[in-house]
């Protein structure tokens, strides 16, 4: 399970030994905050980042040149740094709330005229004089973007926007969805704060770590029942539970097909993206038999259970064993990852 310290949650068997660059956004600076949580978080990975030039076509040049230099496992991006991040084909990137009209944005939010950098840099500029001409230089660099995208790199890049960014997202989800089909959206705003790394961001880097070193993990299925009550409110202990089992295993939430009810569907996915969250994303999984479902375990309440011939390991929720899911969590953690 994930460690944690002082300050942040820590995975530190995830991205070992590998290398991630981090593109930071507009008047941002290597020296980030996003940049030293993802260095704590990912104790065992090498994560590197580097101070932009203002003028966009030479930040393509330095980030191009240090990913031939550093060759990078994963590339995550920013904002400004995901419309960058974008345009790096060839690796594996996720790109958050990126700003793909970059120089419309920089109009509609009064970024014209002096601007002060939110971080320190290394050549000690504080603080620049935005232009029309810097703006202008901006639109011609998006206009880049989506030159090269081909179906490998559909898979290898992930576009998360936050269901409360009026920065960005509103704009550019559409824009993105135009290219790239793994579309996510998730519980946040523009700025990548702990919790958005945490719950959506660190998801989606295990997903790539897992797909670059071939690793399989065991299945667990939770029911929808499992995980909410009979008035649809989320039970005590689920969401926790959920979360610390997806350091160890590829979960997947299990409903019921309807057979009279058009919104049914709908409604879960609904509640599902409310509280569960980026880590279901494409993870839903309706069927009335349970027996053709290929997995380890299947979480499900005591009745469910019973009555369900799913093939392998039933946790019964409400039973002797597992009344609540505080004794799934102790259950899982002795298995240790089996």
């Amino acid at each position: 399970m994930e460690k944690e310290n002082k300050y942040v949650l820590q995975y530190p068997s995830l991205m070992k030994g590998k290398k991630i660059m981090y593109v930071h956004g507009f008047m941002s600076s290597a020296q980030s905050g996003t940049v030293a949580r993802i260095r704590e978080m990912l104790p065992s990975a090498d994560i590197v980042a580097y101070d932009l030039p203002l003028h966009p076509e030479e930040a393509m040049a330095l980030l191009r040149e240090k990913c031939k230099e550093q060759n990078p496992d994963l590339i995550i991006g920013t904002s400004m740094g995901g419309m960058y991040t974008e345009m790096l084909y060839g690796y594996d990137r996720i790109l958050v709330n990126p700003a793909f009209l970059m120089g419309d944005t920089m109009t509609k939010h009064g970024m014209l005229g002096k601007q002060t950098f939110q971080n320190p840099r290394e050549d000690g500029v504080q603080e620049v004089i935005v232009t029309k001409s810097l703006v202008e230089e901006y639109k011609e660099i998006t206009r880049q973007c989506f030159s090269a995208v081909n179906e490998e790199e559909q898979k290898r890049v992930f576009g998360l926007f936050g269901d409360a960014d009026t920065f960005v997202a509103a704009e550019t989800c559409g824009v993105f969805a135009e290219h790239y089909r793994q579309v996510i959206s998730f519980h946040g705003e523009h700025r990548l704060i702990d919790k958005s790394l945490i719950h959506s961001v660190i998801p989606v880097v295990r997903w790539i770590d897992d797909r670059q070193e071939g690793r399989e993990r065991p299945v667990v299925y939770v029911s929808i029942d499992a995980l909410r009550d009979a008035n649809g409110n989320q039970r005590g202990s689920a969401m926790k539970g959920f979360r610390l089992l997806l350091e160890n295993y590829a979960m997947y939430v299990v409903a019921p097909a309807p057979t009279n009810n058009p919104s049914y569907i709908t409604d879960v996915q609904q509640w599902v993206q409310d509280v569960v969250n980026v880590p279901a994303w494409q993870r839903v999984v309706f069927t009335n038999q349970e027996n053709l479902l290929y997995g380890d375990y299947l979480i499900a309440p005591e009745a469910e259970c019973d009555s369900s011939d799913f093939m392998s390991t039933t946790i019964p929720l409400g039973s002797d064993t597992f009344k609540t899911w505080d004794e799934i969590i102790e259950f899982f953690s002795r298995l240790g990852g089996q």
